[in-house]
């Protein structure tokens, strides 16, 4: 009797997907011009490459906590349905109409959560938070908040980067964010100030912690705080090699093929650091429950 109160209430994907196929179609009919135009524009730079992850992860994350719900699906309150739909999809279409791509995706995310909420209700989505949450990683960040948040970061770097390379005696001397060594004169962009690190690591750092613990809260706000302070120091590791590779070998070795093996240096290096964190934070969280 037991078993099958919970084979009753357990959420049935198949079934779900009987019912409301025409929600399912008409979402697809959004979101596929919209993905076409993420991988044009925002998946072939630097600050977008982890989205298309993101969506990946987070589409599974999903369909792994979807698997283990034992709720039965109610249907949203149709109000609160259309509060939320009607302004995301006014956000898609003058997104759509003026190439607004970040309103766009922004206006799809908020529609596919009013779809959601509609065929699942609330009480699943609470239970679904993590991922949810996780996904809006997949939005293209703002230019005004990348424009903000690089200029202390490019000159945090380029100081850090100037400083640890006198002290082993390299010939580098810095005049705001343009670095000169020996012959050669550099400046640190955008893509080498953190930001796209930072988004990127936070990302991915909070997927990992999440697989790791679960849905403790706490712990992913405190992972993400440390994040960044060790994705400024994962480009910093980044700017010094490049500064080498142009030192050793010429302006035109560190802007080829080498300068994107630093940008996957920089993000091993980022990745390591996050999961030394973790374990720390975890031994520490042990150690404090053991105590009490």
């Amino acid at each position: 009797m037991m078993e099958a109160s919970v084979s009753r209430d357990r959420v049935g994907s198949e079934g779900l997907l009987k019912r409301h196929w025409p929600i399912l179609v008409g979402f697809l009919a959004l979101a596929l011009p919209t993905l076409l135009s993420l991988a044009q524009q925002e998946w072939s730079r630097e600050r977008g490459v982890h989205e298309p992850l993101v969506i990946v992860t987070g589409a599974w994350l999903i369909w792994r906590e979807f698997q283990t719900l034992h709720l039965r699906p109610q249907r949203g309150d149709p109000a609160v349905t259309a509060a939320i739909l009607l302004p995301a999809l006014l956000a898609y279409a003058f997104g759509r109409s003026f190439d607004f791509l970040i309103l766009e995706a922004a206006g799809l995310y908020a529609a596919g959560l009013a779809c959601a909420y509609e065929v699942l209700g609330g009480a699943i989505l609470k239970r679904l938070w993590f991922p949810l949450f996780y996904l809006l990683f997949a939005l293209p960040a703002p230019g005004w908040l990348l424009d903000f948040a690089t200029a202390p970061l490019k000159e945090l770097a380029s100081t850090l980067t100037t400083h640890l390379l006198q002290m082993f005696g390299v010939p580098i001397v810095r005049e705001g964010v343009t670095l000169f060594v020996a012959q050669y004169q550099l400046l640190v962009e955008d893509a080498c100030a953190g930001m796209n690190a930072i988004l990127g690591l936070t990302a991915l750092g909070l997927f990992y912690a999440y697989l790791q613990h679960g849905a403790s809260w706490r712990f992913c706000a405190a992972l993400a705080v440390v994040i960044i302070p060790i994705a400024v120091l994962a480009n910093v590791v980044r700017i010094i090699i490049l500064v080498l590779i142009t030192w050793w070998f010429g302006n035109e070795a560190a802007q080829g093929y080498l300068h994107g093996m630093a940008g996957l240096v920089t993000f091993a290096t980022g990745l390591f650091l996050v999961f030394l964190v973790d374990a720390g934070l975890s031994r520490l969280r042990l150690f404090r429950e053991s105590e009490a």
